[in-house]
């Protein structure tokens, strides 16, 4: 199972090293381990986790940005994806995980301390709370989310804690053509800009991704985010 990954990172032209390696098996036996107690993921095949969880997180990476020495925060973190993933491969990132379930939070905790992984700062709360969080608000060069969400809703989530100058990475499927146009004026509303949407396939496989890189052109209005709940019930038109 774990030539699946070796080969995945030499298609991706990242650095692998049995580290890395053993690093990624520790954190899969606990992710299913920990799926037995609590509801992580529907994904339990091990080749499955590899793929649709640990190199799907990595698309963000490449030969250029795989050693840079970022601030990033991961919004609705689930079971740290991308955002531990990104730091397993690039130990330079300083990195937030923000997710709402307490549980989920205490199983990312277990695997920090086991993957003896250092600058991770672990945060159980709404994204609509800390966005408005001075010490969390436009301080980040990277926030990055695999959460389902539409691209309007995500938005609202994550461009608050971006500084200018950094950027949105959305994490998305193939077919998000209605979707990046239901969100324009969301973006821009928030202060971003559509930079870029990445179309990568996932390697082995036929799946195509999409990653929204969304530049940060400007400071984020005080209104947004909105209070806890309200911008999924009610997306910014």
């Amino acid at each position: 199972m774990v030539e699946i990954l070796e080969k995945a990172f030499k298609e991706l032209k990242l650095p692998y090293n049995k580290e890395t390696e053993e690093k990624f098996i520790l954190y899969k036996d606990l992710l299913k381990e920990w799926n037995k107690k609590i509801n992580i993921t529907s994904i339990e095949d091990d080749e499955e986790i590899y793929l649709k969880h640990f190199i799907d997180s990595l698309l963000l990476l490449n030969e250029n940005n795989v050693s840079e020495h970022k601030t990033l925060i991961d919004v609705g973190t689930g079971g740290g994806f991308p955002g531990l993933p990104l730091k397993i491969v690039n130990d330079n990132y300083k990195i937030t995980l923000l997710d709402s379930l307490r549980k989920r939070m205490d199983f990312l905790a277990e695997v920090v301390k086991a993957l003896n992984l250092k600058d991770v700062d672990l945060i159980h709360g709404r994204a609509e709370d800390y966005g408005q969080n001075k010490k969390y608000r436009e301080c980040y060069d990277i926030c990055v989310s695999r959460a389902v969400a539409p691209l309007n809703v995500l938005s609202e989530y994550c461009i608050p804690f971006v500084k200018v100058g950094g950027y949105f990475a959305a994490y998305k499927s193939d077919n998000i053509s209605q979707e990046i146009l239901n969100s324009d004026n969301a973006i821009k509303k928030l202060g971003g800009k559509i930079k870029e949407i990445k179309e990568i396939s996932l390697p082995g496989t036929d799946i195509i991704r999409k990653i929204v890189i969304i530049e940060k052109i400007e400071p984020t209005h005080t209104r947004y985010p909105r209070k806890a709940g309200k911008p999924g019930k009610d997306p910014i038109k």
